[in-house]
């Protein structure tokens, strides 16, 4: 007698998802002709063979043949019930008779349930394939059969997409008007991940909306075993009920497993043989039974295994963690097994130290990969009667944090940590101190990390540890560097002296070049990072590209935007293998700034997307780099709003160097807008903020957009000139060449609207080659002005004038624009001597003597050089006819007020 069409029932429900494993499955059955798909209980092997076995039943002229194993007991009888479902005649149970029968047969036999009768299964179907060569076998089990040519897929849990669909076909077959919407999403997407997009747990958990709501759900899974228990009348005990399939799992491991399963469930996330070795071992486990048991259990599909390169991961799946937990707290080993898991990962933490500085990169990946576990410990060490080793963990974290996305975690457990002992003055309470202040210098307000390194350093100071005080000194000097440069400098100077080896000699070092390149004495920074620094910096890869992105920055002002791209290029390449979003951050939003001016929109734009998806994360310069862009985008209104966020940024109530770089951007924006007497008070605070912090670069655009202000009022005219010339003398001073374009730009646009001049041509169009050779071009703002000026001079002077000035003009370098710039200055208006004759700048220069100020303090008041004070004092004196000092002084009492 030759097979039908077999028996495979349709189900009544419809199947979801699973097109990978299904694709998966139909391969292997192609290949192979024993297939078994393993899983944990409830992970919807059933249905995916069924579904899989229908899909190919035009494959088996004998038919598909669907064996349910569940309710059969003895492993002898397998045969008999194989034969019972085909129609085979039954001999006494005999595999032989079966084999008769199904030898002539093309089909495919699928046995479902197969994990307890492993041995029994296994026999009889071996004898099968070798009796029945067009017969193939599809079996569903928690563990493979360990059968010669078995193909094994194993069922994953359903991805996102398909969980979120598997409980809304579900729920509406109990509540047909079930409808999806965003609220009700996000908590069906919660509960599919508590539930690690087990099948059954989320059919049980679907069954609940006909009398809660999908967010009440969630909130009920807390204790997912007493909610999880309505299935399907008729099916066995273990598939209606999430707690039913997992303990049928349960009750067929040995005491060994069951043991060893349990005190797995002591572990978050992943964990290592080594771990898994010393905590489950002990009482009726040795240690050289752990890893037998573990193996065994991964057959079993109770814990996942996940093969790397160079070390086999294992995990738990959630819901089989929990059962696991309340094993063994009813076994009444949770308590002392978590205290093993907490002292086992701080040997761990503490051990791990002392590849830090050689191998930061592999040392941070080793802790990553246990953070889960990590964190675990520290909950349980800080909420303990004894928090001392928990604050201990916390202490040995707080570099992770710092380099970590993590660092807003690391803030709130450090604050715990300290505050299990707020009155107490020891070594560890100075380590968790500066462990604060360290991971707040990227993760947190700048006021946080001053006052935890100022704690920090009088506790390191009074328990007598040098090293970590020189740390303290270097962390208060980062504190105090956004808002006071010569603070910050000579904190250096003391961490410098206080320390050994390591961070701090080239991190103090470093943070001193970032001060003289945000102060535009970029060649004096150059010099500071010498061999040793760079070698120091090789171990703290963060600091060093933070160190890239100033250096970066100092190229651009320079006027080399091809060494700006390279230094932001190599700060990103070595912040990113670190993972650190502040690093990573910053040398994004430098390179993308540097892209954005260097005419590369498309590339600035991808360059910075990935920092903007960061949420609620400081990150230094990120809206100065998004304004740049929302300028080339020719988006004025969203460049203020950035400016705007950044021309806010305080610490301890003093504007910091961010707020200095964006004032004077944000007063010519809203000059520009029409809002004068905003910008005019935003421009004022901008002269005040970077005089303080001397900042010559913000001080000469603040000078240049009080120009352009004052270039609105036709009155105003010589004033502008005026002003852009003292921004033009500061950028000269400070080698900043890329503003010096603007610079000569501006004074054509100017001058042409004072009295057009050929030399204004000449002027323009040497800036025009100066952008064509450094390969900066203009923005669309400054390419409309640059249009519009260039117009108005063609008009005025006439195209054969004009045309060649322009050629004149384009074969100046920038150096001799700039100098022909200034020698061009007052030919239209300015009195050659006498008080009217003074530029702003110069009677500056007089107000100062007056108050009895030397040169070099003028010079540091002004930002200028002391031989640029000299120069204008020479000047003064000759448009005055004064030769003294005194003389100047006494006569600017009667015309300066």
């Amino acid at each position: 007698m030759r097979g039908g069409t077999g028996n495979l029932v349709v189900p009544l429900t419809s199947f979801v998802g699973r097109q990978t494993e299904i694709e998966a499955a139909a391969g292997l059955l192609e290949r192979h002709r024993l297939v078994t798909l393993t899983g944990p209980g409830g992970a919807g092997k059933t249905r995916l063979a069924a579904h899989v076995a229908a899909g190919r039943s035009d494959r088996y002229p004998d038919g598909v043949w669907w064996v349910d194993l569940a309710t059969t007991t003895d492993g002898t009888a397998v045969a008999e019930t194989i034969a019972e479902a085909v129609g085979a005649p039954v001999v006494g149970g005999r595999v032989a008779a079966l084999r008769t029968h199904l030898a002539p047969w093309r089909s495919l036999l699928c046995l479902d349930n197969a994990e307890h009768l492993l041995e029994g299964v296994a026999s009889t179907v071996e004898a099968v394939l070798h009796g029945c060569p067009r017969i193939t076998v599809l079996v569903t089990s928690r563990e493979p059969l360990g059968v010669p040519g078995e193909a094994v897929l194993g069922v994953p849990p359903l991805s996102d997409d398909d969980a979120l669909s598997l409980f809304v076909d579900r729920a509406r077959l109990v509540q047909p008007s079930f409808a999806l919407d965003a609220a009700n999403e996000a908590a069906i997407r919660s509960i599919a991940a508590h539930l690690d997009g087990i099948p059954l747990a989320l059919e049980l958990a679907a069954a609940w909306v006909r009398t809660l709501t999908p967010q009440q759900v969630e909130a009920g899974l807390e204790d997912r075993f007493a909610l999880l228990v309505r299935g399907p009348r008729g099916a066995q005990r273990r598939q209606r009920t999430l707690f039913g399939s997992i303990d049928w799992s349960h009750a067929l491991l040995d005491e060994t497993d069951r043991v060893v399963l349990r005190r797995l469930g002591v572990f978050a996330g992943t964990f290592g043989l080594s771990a898994a070795r010393d905590l489950c071992a002990g009482g009726p486990v040795t240690a050289a039974e752990v890893l037998p048991a573990l193996g065994r259990l991964v057959d079993k599909s109770l814990v996942v295994a996940d093969v790397r390169a160079d070390e086999s991961r294992y995990r738990l799946l959630e819901t089989i963690r929990a059962f696991a937990g309340a094993r063994l707290v009813e076994a009444e080993e949770d308590t002392a097994l978590r205290e093993r898991h907490l002292a086992w990962f701080l040997r761990f933490v503490e051990a791990a130290e002392a590849d830090r500085e050689p191998d930061a990169d592999g040392w941070r990946r080793a802790l990553v990969l246990d953070y889960d576990n990590l964190r675990a410990a520290l909950e349980w060490g800080l909420a303990a009667e004894d928090p001392r080793a928990g604050r201990q963990l916390a202490a040995s974290l707080a570099w992770l944090w710092h380099l970590d996305r993590r660092g807003r975690e690391g803030i709130g457990f450090l604050h715990r940590a300290i505050d299990r002992a707020p009155g107490e003055r020891s070594r560890l309470q100075a380590r968790l101190m500066t462990g604060l202040a360290l991971v707040a210098d990227t993760a947190g307000p700048l006021d946080v990390e001053h006052d935890a390194a100022t704690r920090a350093l009088d506790l390191a100071t009074d328990v007598g540890d040098e090293g970590l005080r020189a740390l303290c000194l270097t962390l208060l000097a980062v504190g105090s560097f956004y808002t006071d440069f010569d603070e910050a400098w000579r904190l250096c100077e003391q961490a410098y002296a206080a320390a050994e080896a390591g961070f701090v000699l080239g991190g103090a070092r470093a943070l001193q070049a970032m001060i003289l390149h945000l102060r535009d004495r970029h060649t004096e920074a150059e010099l500071v990072v010498d061999e040793s620094v760079r070698k120091s910096l090789q171990a703290h890869r963060g600091v060093l590209s933070t160190l890239l992105t100033y250096q970066a920055e100092g190229a651009l002002a320079g006027g080399d935007p091809v060494r700006a791209l390279d230094l932001a290029t190599e700060a990103l390449l070595v912040a990113e293998p670190l993972g650190d979003h502040l690093r990573v951050g910053m040398a994004r939003s430098v390179l993308a700034q540097i892209k954005a001016l260097t005419g590369d929109l498309a590339g600035a734009t991808e360059v910075i997307d990935p920092v903007l998806r960061l949420a609620d994360v400081f990150i230094p310069g990120l809206d100065h780099a998004m304004a740049v862009l929302a300028m080339r985008r020719d988006d004025p209104s969203a460049a203020m709003d950035s400016w705007r966020r950044a021309a806010g940024s305080t610490d301890r109530g003093a504007a910091t160097w961010l707020a200095a770089r964006a004032l004077p951007r944000l007063g010519a924006a809203l000059a520009a807008a029409g809002r004068t007497d905003e910008a005019v008070a935003t421009l004022d605070r901008a002269v005040e903020v970077a005089r303080r912090l001397d900042m010559p670069g913000p001080l000469a655009e603040a000078y240049a957009a009080r120009a352009d202000l004052a270039a609105t009022d036709p009155d105003g005219l010589t004033h502008a000139v005026e002003l852009h010339h003292a921004a033009l003398t500061i950028r000269v001073d400070h080698r900043l060449r890329t503003a010096q374009i603007d610079s000569l730009e501006a004074l054509a646009r100017v001058g042409a609207a004072i009295q057009p001049a050929a030399d204004d041509v000449r002027i323009l169009h040497a800036a025009d080659l100066a952008r064509a050779t450094t390969g900066l071009p203009r923005g669309a703002d400054q390419q409309r002005s640059y249009d519009d000026t260039t117009a108005a001079l063609r008009r005025a002077l006439g195209a054969t004038t004009f045309d060649r000035a322009a050629a004149e003009g384009a074969r100046l370098t920038l150096d001799q624009a700039v100098e022909y710039a200034r020698r061009a200055r007052g030919r239209r208006g300015r009195p050659a001597t006498g008080w009217s004759s003074l530029t702003p700048t110069e009677l500056e220069v007089v107000r100062l003597v007056a108050e009895g100020l030397t040169n070099p303090q003028i010079g540091a008041r002004l930002l200028m050089s002391r031989g640029t004070v000299k120069t204008h004092l020479s000047h003064i004196f000759t448009k005055l006819d004064t030769t003294t000092r005194a003389q100047l002084a006494a006569a600017a009492t009667d015309h300066i007020r």
